[in-house]
């Protein structure tokens, strides 16, 4: 993986440019209607603070005698049947590690937007800065800032995609910053897919070979500014996470939202202190044949305080090819799910997020046996 400086050349200045208005209406011009939501996916005035979220205290990992592991994958995988994300406390990432890489998030959008927009992204190099995402083919009230952990090599992914990263070249520790943060939530993934592969009875590393060699891992920096309309955008889409699992640090102002499966009501997500949040994503969908589910969930704004956060999305190498594992599968539970390109996959979905598309946002349904195929 190449590393690129925040200078754009000449091919990019088009989109530099519109980097840096995307950056100049999310700071202080009125609304566009790209933002705007359908009606039946607005947030309500008031939304219920969830009850009952599993929050795991991850410490039995770190004791020296491991008793507690075994225990520790059960209560994993009923959060997991349950509820398809739960919060870890005393998960092992040094609190100051976390602290580094939030104040450099808060530099970085602090930048002016002219100075943010020389690290933009473009459609073939999609890591860097950008103000103009799309989930459901909706604009999202956000900017954002993604990168790659550096000690992974991506491969190219099948649309010539590449994941090279465009560090800002005037901000002091921000790269320093953001690769121990990277360095450190990656063991915590590993030790999570360890305790999912336990619970649904595998041996422990049984997942790890996916993500050993040219992982599509990456961290995103999120910047939801105070929104003029918050009863007609989001901060971010209603959505699933594409991948296996996402590790998000959220900060104190709240506003993530998850669709509880009992009732399939919208319910907030309390922000707790020295913690993250856990998503199950798609892939481990598949893999354990529906055994357990990702979570719907999506981003509110408001008209007074920003808010910040940085999920990192822990993803497989592009060549996988993602099926339920064979040892969840029997004659009793066949498999559920058609094989499928996690690369094709995965260009498909940052695609859609880049720009507006004329097909549908391609989902795992589309993948699902007897279900009609998905032409892209």
């Amino acid at each position: 993986m190449s590393d690129k400086c925040g200078n754009c050349d000449c091919a990019d200045k088009s989109h530099h440019l519109e980097e840096v208005a995307a950056g100049e209406v999310m700071g202080s011009l009125p609304m566009d209607q790209a933002f705007v939501q359908a009606p039946e996916h607005r947030a309500k005035p008031s939304v219920a603070e969830a009850d009952g979220i599993p929050v795991i205290d991850l410490s039995p990992l770190f004791a020296a005698d491991g008793v507690d592991v075994d225990v520790l994958a059960a209560e994993v995988g009923r959060a997991s049947r349950d509820w398809g994300f739960f919060v870890v406390v005393r998960h092992g990432v040094p609190e100051e590690v976390v602290a580094r890489a939030a104040e450099a998030q808060r530099a970085f959008f602090a930048l002016p937007p002219a100075r943010r927009a020389a690290v933009a992204r473009s459609e073939a190099v999609q890591m860097g800065y950008y103000a103009s995402d799309h989930t459901q083919n909706v604009r999202d009230w956000k900017e954002a800032f993604d990168l790659v952990p550096t000690r992974h090599s991506p491969l190219p992914l099948p649309s010539a995609m590449v994941l090279d990263n465009k560090w800002p070249d005037d901000l002091p520790g921000f790269r320093e910053a953001m690769e121990e943060y990277g360095e450190a939530v990656e063991e915590l993934a590993f030790k999570l897919l360890e305790l999912i592969a336990r619970s649904l009875g595998l041996r422990p590393d049984r997942l790890h070979g996916f993500f050993e060699d040219h992982q599509t891992t990456f961290i995103r920096l999120n910047h939801y500014p105070p929104c003029p309309s918050p009863d007609h955008a989001l901060g971010l889409g209603h959505h699933k996470d594409a991948g296996a699992l996402t590790v998000l640090y959220q900060d104190d102002v709240g506003g993530l939202d998850v669709r509880r499966r009992c009732d399939g009501e919208w319910v907030r997500v309390r922000p707790i202190p020295q913690s993250f949040i856990i998503n199950i994503g798609d892939i481990i969908q598949v893999w354990s044949n529906d055994r357990y589910e990702s979570v719907e969930h999506r981003v509110v704004v408001n008209v007074e305080k920003e808010r910040f956060s940085i999920p990192f999305f822990f993803y497989p190498a592009s060549y996988t090819m993602v099926e339920p594992l064979e040892e969840v599968v029997s004659e009793e539970s066949p498999a559920r799910y058609n094989p499928y390109s996690w690369g094709e996959f995965f260009s498909a979905r940052k695609n859609g997020n880049f720009k507006k598309l004329d097909v549908d946002y391609v989902q795992i349904t589309h993948f699902r046996k007897n279900a009609p195929v998905h032409v892209q």
